[in-house]
């Protein structure tokens, strides 16, 4: 496949791990935006998320490196890095290098994710990953859902396709009766797409014995950035999920999925059981769906929009130019515009 015309670095909070993975004094590695990183888990339980490689002569520290106390000790000389990336000891000296700082990221885990927050620039998070319960407001709480680790996820490893695939599918009504084979197209009640979080709800419906005038159901859905969305369903089962997808370099991403089901009346217990795996099991199943067409697909620019969908897909891809280093999306550039404008006239 070609490689996207999209910049694979846009800028906002992407998810690198699940939280449970990295338990304290674990030093774990990965690869996000071409660049080999690690993530640690401090004695005090504060994970941190580094450039892979050690500053003093460029040993990688996801092989060998250790905890100690707060801070990340490098397997060759034993420098000592605290969770900023600021050298704190040399063992044989009796002073650190001041001068010198790994790379490191600003970190958040929240919806039992571990997220970082990637600018090519270096610029400071200037908006938010949405708590998953607070985001909505319906007086719910994470003790009214099964604990979705790890039985109710997905995790797909070097896809081909880009984090902007997931905000456009959810502007696309036409795709659910293909791909879903629901009985009707949805019906879009809200396009919010004023900030760096946009919002957008839709009622859709799967029971084919249901008239299209008597659909009482839908999701709403809350997108931060290109790397991080949530969506509450109401009306069916209920449902909560958290897909993510995570440039891994300039050609693939990962793709993690997250789902909480809402737990059975008296059902207190600790686990996810055949009931929760098996709800979770069928929006996954429709997740999936959607990933085997974004992990074969070409970014269409411009796109041959019919007017129905011209709204949606002009709204979103605006709002997505603001993620791109330099405006590097290829959506950015006025003459693109223009074409994509003749493609409904």
């Amino acid at each position: 496949m070609a490689k996207p015309p999209l910049s694979m670095e846009p800028t906002g909070w992407f998810q690198v791990a699940w939280c449970t993975e990295i338990g304290i004094g674990d030093v774990h590695k990965m690869k996000y935006f071409g660049r080999e990183m690690v993530a640690w888990r401090s004695a005090s339980g504060a994970l941190s998320v580094f450039d892979a490689y050690c500053e003093h002569l460029g040993a990688h520290l996801g092989y060998g490196g250790q905890v100690s106390g707060e801070n990340l000790v490098c397997p060759f000389h034993g420098w000592e890095w605290n969770r900023e990336g600021r050298n704190v000891c040399i063992p044989y000296e009796s002073h650190p290098n001041k001068g010198r700082r790994i790379r490191s990221y600003p970190t958040v885990e929240r919806n039992e994710a571990v997220w970082i927050w990637y600018d090519r620039d270096g610029r400071d998070p200037y908006f938010d990953v949405p708590d998953m319960f607070e985001a909505f407001d319906d007086g719910k709480t994470a003790a009214d859902y099964y604990p979705p680790v790890p039985a109710a996820t997905l995790f797909r490893q070097g896809l081909e396709l880009h984090p902007q695939y997931i905000m456009e599918n959810g502007v696309d009504f036409a795709h659910f009766k293909v791909v879903h084979k629901t009985p009707f197209v949805p019906e879009f009640t809200r396009h919010d797409f004023a900030g760096p979080v946009s919002y957008v709800d839709f009622t859709i419906a799967f029971d084919e014995n249901v008239s299209e005038s008597e659909v009482n159901s839908g999701v709403r859905s809350v997108n931060a950035g290109l790397g991080c969305s949530i969506t509450q369903s109401w009306g069916m089962v209920d449902n909560r999920t958290m897909p993510a997808v995570t440039p891994v370099d300039d050609r693939t991403c990962d793709v993690r999925f997250t789902v909480w089901i809402g737990r059975k009346p008296g059902d207190d217990s600790p686990e996810i059981g055949r009931y929760g795996k098996t709800m979770a099991g069928f929006v996954i199943e429709q997740f999936e769906a959607d990933v085997h067409i974004w992990a074969h697909q070409r970014y269409s620019d411009p796109p041959a929009l019919s007017r129905k969908e011209f709204q949606g897909f002009r709204a979103l891809r605006e709002w997505a130019r603001q993620f791109y280093p330099d405006d590097g999306a290829a959506s950015g550039d006025p003459a693109q515009r223009r074409a994509i404008d003749a493609t409904t006239a």
